[in-house]
This record gives structure tokens, sequence and C-alpha cells, in this order.
């Protein structure tokens, strides 16, 4: 008799995407840039030594997703604001009409003997924004089941267009986990549980996979030989980039790279940096006019109280009976605790902002710490 197949349960480790699947998240990403293109990642998990390898060998777009809720003033009485694009293909991986429409194409899928495990869903983002509650909702849609295996790609539009591809992979941490199925993000709550904003993703090594045919082929690439056995000299760093022997090779460095002027895309990433900073410190106001509104309804019932038990004592006195020492819950109304969701999504979205002008800064830096010594004068002795 066959046993049953265990399932696996070692934690995963890193996520290895073929070189077809990238490309193809490119080019739609691309395509749809500036709104955010999302799509199913389909795949298996293979257990290792040392954990589980995601392996992600296709996957489709998502088509533009429709709104659930009626948009229109006579079907609900009364007008509602219509849901923007971006807001719409954000929300994609989990509205109902794409659920349908993932299940009927893993079905087809699986009829060609094409991989069908569902393993993720990948977003694109511009200058690296993407940590918001969309995100969460969509990954925590992946990632409520027992026995899942998923993660989340994030390709950055705005910095792959720089020249060096930017793809991440991130999965929700388990006590992230626990928080965010109870939906309670009280600051006692968060007390508890030890929750801070930089324990709300976890990052996963990628490796790119490519067939041994097609790296043969890479290496392999059919080149003419250079007409001119020694070259001339080239006058200017525009000559050299437009060199025809250098530019017909595509495995030529990019030479792009050799330029000194500052990153425009780190002035922009510092801009959000200050937003977002802003946008934070509205959480700290609201959280702290929260705790100031709390101070004075508590001010006020214990004074209710106190004057309370001074009749009742003077009733006591008069043998009258004595009047409810708890009517001050029907007198008074305490203020509703706001949740610190919000708050740990942009303190998580500064730290990505931080870590962008970090990497940014280190390459400019040493760029200028290279060309020093012919840049000022009396230092290249």
């Amino acid at each position: 008799m066959a046993e049953a197949a265990v399932p696996n349960t070692a934690p995963m480790r890193e996520v290895q995407i073929e070189a077809l699947v990238v490309m193809r998240v490119i080019k739609h990403s691309t395509s749809a840039f500036p709104t955010p293109a999302t799509g199913c990642l389909l795949g298996m998990d293979i257990p290792t030594n040392s954990g589980t390898q995601l392996q992600i060998t296709n996957c489709f777009p998502f088509p533009a997703a429709a709104p659930d809720q009626p948009s229109t003033q006579q079907e609900t009485g009364y007008y509602q604001q219509p849901t923007d694009a971006a807001t719409l293909a954000a929300g994609a991986p989990r509205a109902k009409s794409n659920v349908a429409y993932q299940n009927e194409m893993i079905k087809y899928l699986r009829e060609v003997n094409v991989d069908a495990q569902n393993v993720g869903w990948y977003i694109s983002t511009s200058m690296g924004n993407f940590v918001n509650t969309n995100f969460i909702e969509n990954q925590f849609f992946y990632q409520k089941a027992a026995d899942e295996k998923t993660v989340a790609l994030v390709f950055d539009v705005s910095r792959s267009a720089a020249g060096s591809l930017s793809l991440k992979a991130y999965r929700l941490s388990p006590s992230f986990m626990a928080s965010y199925r109870e939906g309670k993000f009280s600051t006692e709550n968060l007390q508890k549980s030890n929750l801070r904003y930089q324990d709300i993703l976890v990052e996963l090594p990628i490796q790119i996979h490519n067939s041994h045919l097609l790296t043969s082929y890479l290496h392999d690439l059919p080149q003419a030989p250079p007409k001119q056995t020694a070259l001339d000299f080239p006058s200017s760093l525009a000559d050299l980039s437009h060199d025809p022997y250098i530019s017909s090779n595509p495995l030529a460095p990019n030479l792009d790279h050799l330029d000194l002027s500052i990153d425009p895309f780190l002035e922009k990433t510092c801009d959000l940096l200050l937003d977002s900073i802003e946008a934070h410190q509205t959480e700290q106001n609201n959280a702290q006019y929260y705790q100031r509104s709390l101070a004075r309804e508590q001010t006020k019932i214990t004074a209710w109280q106190a004057k309370r038990k001074q009749e009742n004592q003077l009733r006591v006195q008069q043998k009258q009976p004595l009047l409810d020492e708890n009517e001050w819950q029907k007198l008074f109304k305490l203020p509703q605790e706001p949740s610190r969701l919000e708050s740990l999504l942009v303190g998580r979205q500064v730290e990505q902002y931080a870590r962008q002008v970090d990497g940014f800064s280190a390459v400019v830096s040493g760029k200028m710490f290279g060309a020093r010594g012919n840049l000022l004068p009396g230092e290249a002795q």
C-alpha cells in the first residue's frame, strides 16, 4: 500500500527563478508602467539539506481587476468615489475575478504537463515604494494557508531602467502573520508581541537559473572579427561608447558606469524618504492625540466617580438608596485607539528608502574617490 505524501515543512531558504520568468516579468512591468503590474508565479518547492528551495519556472499576468463593490449611484443610493487603475492593479492578486481566472489558467497548464503549483505572485513598483496595505493583504492572502510555500517578487522598474536589475523576494514574518491574523495592532499588543517594523518582511536570496544549453549559447555568440588590427585611440568617452566593435558585443561591459554624475535616482529617493518621514510624523501625532484625549476622558471619569462616592456616602447617612457607581460607562465614551499598523508600514518604507540611499551613495562615493587624483590639483602624486 502506497504511503501518503508527507508535506514539506522545512523553512524556505532561497528562491531560484528561471531567466525566462524574469524576462516576462520585466516585459509586463515596463509595458504597464507607471501602473503596477501583477501576475501569478508557478513552480515547485524542493527540499534541500539547508531547508526548502522555491523554484519558479513559469508565470502569467493578471488581467485588470474590476471593483467588487457597486460603484454607481443607482445601485447604492449615494455617490462613491471611483477606484483608480493603480488601486485596482495593486489589489488584483486577491480579487475574486482573478482568483477564478488563476485557477482556470493553472488547470489548463496542468493539462499540458507544465508546472502548475502556485508559488506566489509578483508586482512592479517605482522607486522602491511597495510597502503598503495592499502589498501586505496580497501576501497574507497567499501565505495564510497551513502548508503554503509562496513568495512575493518585487520588480523596481525605475531602478532597473538605470542599468541594474532590481528584483527582490519577500515573505511575511511568522510574528507579523500571527498579529495580522488577530487584527490587533494596539500599543499594548505590540509591546507583548515585541513586534517591530523590521519584523514585517523577510527577504530571501534570489538565484537566476539558465539551462546548460542557453548558457553555452551565450558564451558562443557569433561575432565577426574586427576589420582593423589596430584600433584608433578614442578622442572622448562618447566615441568609446559608440565604438561599433564594442557595442556589437552583447556581453560587453556597460560603459555608462564610468559616468561621474550624481545618480538622479538618488535625489528622487531622498525626496521620497522625506515624504515618508513626514507621514511617520503624522502617525505619531495621531497616536499622541489619542493619548491626550484618553487622559482627558479618564480625568473626567475619575472626577465623576469621586463625586458619586460622596453622594452615596451622604445617602447612606440619610438612609436613601445608593446610586449606581458604574453609570459613567453610559455617560462617558473613551476614544478608540487607532491601529498602529500604518505606523509600522511607514517605518518599514522609511527603512527601505534608507537602504537605497545607502547603496547609491556608496557607488557614487567610490567613483568620486577613484577620480579624486585627477579632479583636485596636487593630489596626483
